[in-house]
């Protein structure tokens, strides 16, 4: 039996003995009968929280895809409990880029190339958040090839929200400009429009946002839905620029006006 099998039966046989002693345990009460021990949070989401160590990053660095399978089940729950230790956020890193910044290779063939994993992992540093996040989905975006992982990378940095000096902005530009020329995928394209719109107010120069969308718009090879999107954020994008000028004109009045009566 491979070592990585083992780790898995033993956690859950693990898992199982937590689960009887928890049942066996019995309190005191007032008057005396016993009953069981309760407390706010299970003895299953106990063992899961002792989990989100290096047995998950152990499992997510397995050669076995399996293994990879249940680290993500352990780093979703991690997550949704709002627990992002540096082991769960290496194992995610970890996952992100497997098949792509780690690579391993039998007779020049590679063998851990999972998109699916890729993709699921994506999902997650989205809701993780934060600056390293950021920095590995954006080089995930721009590195990977497959659409589905760019598209989940590029969703997740849209969530995270953070484009400072346009950096974001223009790595998901770029991502989808190569995209667009070697292998045009209306459902990438979708969420890149989706993340622009997002970003916008974040972003300084929206010149290279703005020609990516109008591309998309006039680009026959993406469906009719994402061309209507991409029009529909380029006409919003118009429209808030108009009122930012009216304001400003309204200003400069009003200054103006102020200072004629003052005169």
């Amino acid at each position: 039996m491979k070592l990585s099998k083992k780790i898995i039966l033993g956690t859950a046989a693990a898992a199982v003995c937590a689960g009887l002693f928890a049942q066996e345990q019995k309190v005191q009460k007032k008057d005396g009968s016993s009953g069981t021990a309760k407390s706010e949070t299970s003895v299953e989401n106990e063992y899961l929280n002792d989990m989100d160590g290096t047995v998950i990053l152990t499992l997510a660095q397995s050669e076995e895809y399996d293994n990879k399978l249940v680290a993500l089940q352990y780093l979703e729950n991690s997550v949704e409990k709002g627990n992002t230790s540096d082991e769960v956020v290496a194992a995610l890193d970890q996952l992100a880029g497997e098949g792509i910044s780690t690579q391993t290779r039998k007779n020049g063939r590679l063998m851990n190339n999972f998109p699916d994993i890729r993709r699921q992992a994506c999902l997650l540093l989205g809701k993780v958040g934060g600056e390293h996040s950021k920095n590995t989905l954006k080089n995930i975006a721009i590195a990977d090839n497959e659409p589905m992982v760019q598209a989940a990378a590029i969703r997740s940095l849209g969530d995270i929200g953070i484009n400072e000096n346009d950096e974001t902005t223009e790595a998901i530009a770029y991502a989808n400009l190569r995209n667009r020329v070697l292998n045009p995928a209306s459902s990438m394209a979708f969420e890149v429009l989706n993340s622009f719109e997002k970003l916008a107010g974040n972003t300084q120069n929206k010149k290279t946002m703005i020609d990516e969308i109008s591309r998309i718009a006039a680009d026959n090879h993406y469906n009719s839905a994402v061309r209507k999107r991409a029009l529909d954020i380029l006409k919003n994008m118009k429209a808030d620029n108009s009122d930012t000028s009216g304001d400003k004109k309204s200003s400069s009045a009003s200054a103006s006006s102020g200072s004629t009566a003052a005169n």
